[in-house]
Parts: structure tokens; sequence; C-alpha cells
């Protein structure tokens, strides 16, 4: 047991070590391909930013799980195979709309081609009953917090070490629950997200305001795919482990917050007219921003509320009980209510062709 954890924060640390060391690296990579961030109305840097963070960090989870396997820390297995095809995917999507931008329609296709791959090799199929059933709750919990988390990386470090913070969680809840029975699906999650915790961290450095790079679409994706693939797996382990269905919310607590900023924006924007694919900064984070005055101090608090989550849902799951999970998912509810409609009273800014269309559409 001792070697175990050992090993498993040999991998941590190795990880995050590896990525701090490859990301300058990458860094002069974007400089000669010309691969940069430009900066545009919605956006708050002020000058071209390199834009190859996503492969920095997926290259360091990519490298450490052949590593691992190598030393025999977890054994080759379809759903590993499937695992890094799938993200492999959807960080090769999001690298060519960074550089040559793609329609809708294509990256959408991108993203449900690798919860397929997710699904299939992990023999998800029937995770909710019939197969009809479960791939549309699948897909719309994949793709959704995939796109949460790509409108969500909007201001340096947030989702960055955001996304650290939420694998240490989801860490913590594969280590309470594993027994013998269930070594096997908790060791797979263990490792997964040690790697990632590790590769994120070891990227925040670069990305923490002010950001030397970004992520791009590639990484925010692969964060997205990361934290919705995590949520299925612990929330699988879950109910198995407490033998009931009602543990399908444990990942819904844990992911929270990015449910949160993606549900804030789409009402506000719906509400007020504006197309919800349409970048601005009226998010969550933006929203903290503007009422903080600091960039530094908004990914803090960001990380922050992501902390006590985390603390909160592992004490939820520890506690064993049916009703405590159901008044937490009550309370997070309406603390989230209270905070959108604090957050809606901050002024926010609208980019300027969201205005035209809103006054073209204006009958009075």
């Amino acid at each position: 047991m001792h070697n175990i954890v050992y090993m498993c924060l040999t991998v941590f640390i190795v990880a995050i070590l590896f990525v701090y060391s490859i990301t300058p690296l990458v860094i002069k990579l974007a400089h000669r391909t010309n691969f940069y961030d430009r900066p545009a109305a919605r956006k708050l840097h002020k000058k071209a930013t390199p834009l190859l963070g996503g492969v920095a960090v997926f290259s360091g989870f990519l490298i450490l799980m052949i590593y691992v396997i190598f030393i025999g820390l977890h054994s080759l297995s379809i759903s590993i195979i499937g695992y890094i095809l799938g993200s492999l995917l959807i960080v090769l999507v999001g690298v060519i709309d960074d550089r040559h931008g793609m329609k809708p329609w294509l990256k959408l296709t991108g993203q449900i081609v690798s919860c397929l791959i997710f699904i299939a090799s992990n023999k998800l199929f029937t995770l909710f009953g019939p197969f009809y059933l479960t791939l549309p709750i699948l897909f719309f919990w994949m793709v959704g917090l995939m796109n949460a988390l790509n409108f969500l990386d909007n201001m340096d470090g947030i989702i960055t070490g955001m996304s650290g913070i939420l694998a240490l969680g989801f860490y913590a809840f594969s280590f309470i629950s594993k027994t013998n029975l269930l070594a096997q699906e908790a060791n797979y999650i263990s490792i997964l997200s040690l790697i990632f915790a590790g590769a994120v961290f070891g990227f925040l450095p670069y990305n923490f305001n002010p950001a030397k790079i970004f992520l791009g679409d590639a990484g925010s994706l692969f964060i997205g795919y990361f934290l919705s693939t995590m949520g299925i797996l612990a929330g699988r382990l879950a109910v198995i482990g407490k033998g009931s269905n009602l543990y399908f919310l444990y990942p819904v607590l844990l992911l929270s917050f990015a449910i949160f900023d993606i549900s804030l924006v789409s009402i506000t924007r719906k509400r007020d007219g504006r197309k919800i694919s349409q970048g601005g900064k009226d998010h969550s984070t933006h929203r903290i921003g503007t009422a903080i005055g600091s960039p530094k101090i908004t990914a803090l608090i960001v990380y922050l509320i992501n902390i006590i989550i985390v603390l909160v849902t592992i004490i939820v799951f520890i506690m064993d009980s049916d009703k405590l999970l159901i008044i937490s998912v009550i309370i997070f509810g309406c603390f989230f209510l209270f905070f959108a409609r604090k957050l809606d009273e901050v002024p926010i800014v609208i980019p300027e062709n969201q205005i035209r269309k809103n006054k073209g559409n204006d009958k009075g």
C-alpha cells in the first residue's frame, strides 16, 4: 500500500517537472510557427500570445501515461487505449481550430467521436439503462462540459489551476473508494487524475497572470474531456461502492462551478437576446474580475471556491448518507442561484457586433 502511494506521488511530481520543463520549448515553437492568439474585443490580453499550451499539457499527460504503463503501475488495456485515443482526437480538433478555425458542426462531430471512443472502450453503453437512454445523457454531459471549459478559459490561469484542484479531488475520491473489489476501477481514476493534475500544475506558472502562453481550444477541450470522463468514471464507481444511483450526483457536485458558469452565461445571453455561442466578457470570472479589479485575485477566488467544493463533496461522500447528498445538492444549487443574482448586477462588456445586432432588432 505504501509503495503504491509512493509511486503515485512520484508520478505526480514527475508530471509537474516534465511539463514545467517542456513548456518553454513549446513557447519557442509557437513563436517560430507564428502560432498566436491575437487580441480582440472580447479578449482581455493586449498582445499576441503563444497558443500551444494544450499541446504542452497533453504531451506531459501522454508521456506519463506511457511511462506508468511501462513501469507496470497500470496495465495496458482497451479502456486506457480508448481513453488516450479519445483525448488525442479532441486535442487535434482543438489544434486545428486554434490554427485555422473550424465550422461548429465539424467541431461538434469531433467531440462526439471522441465521446464514442471513450464510451465504447470503457463499456458504458448501458450505464443508465438502455443505450438509447444512456448515450444522449453521456453525450450531453461530455460535450456540454467540453464547451463549458472552453467558454471558461477566458482569463489567465483560471481553468488550469481549477482543473488541477478538481483532479486532486477525483484522486482523493478514488483513494477513499478503494476496496479489494473496486481496486482496478479506483486505480484507473487515481493514475489518470494524478498525471493530469501534475501536467496542469506544471503548466500553471506559465499560464498564470500575466500568461506567457495560453491553453487554446486544444487545452480547454482536453481539460473538458478529462473532467467529464472522470465525472462519469467516478459516478460509476460511487454508485457501485454505495449501492445507490443517487451517487451519480457526486460528479455534479464536484464539477458544479463549471456547470454554474455555463448556465449563467447561457441564461443571461438568452435573456438579453444575444447568441449563446458568441464570445463575450460576461462569464462569472469576468464579473468577479470587474468587481475585484484584479485577474490574479479572481483566479485565486475561483481556486478557493473549487477547493471548498472538493472538500465538501469528499466529506459528503465519506458520510455515506443519501439524505446528506440530496441536501448538499440543494444547498449548492441555492448558493449558485444567489451568487448568480449578485454577479448579474455587475456591469459587463458586450462585443460591438452583438450590440449592433441587438439594436437592429430593437423595434422601439
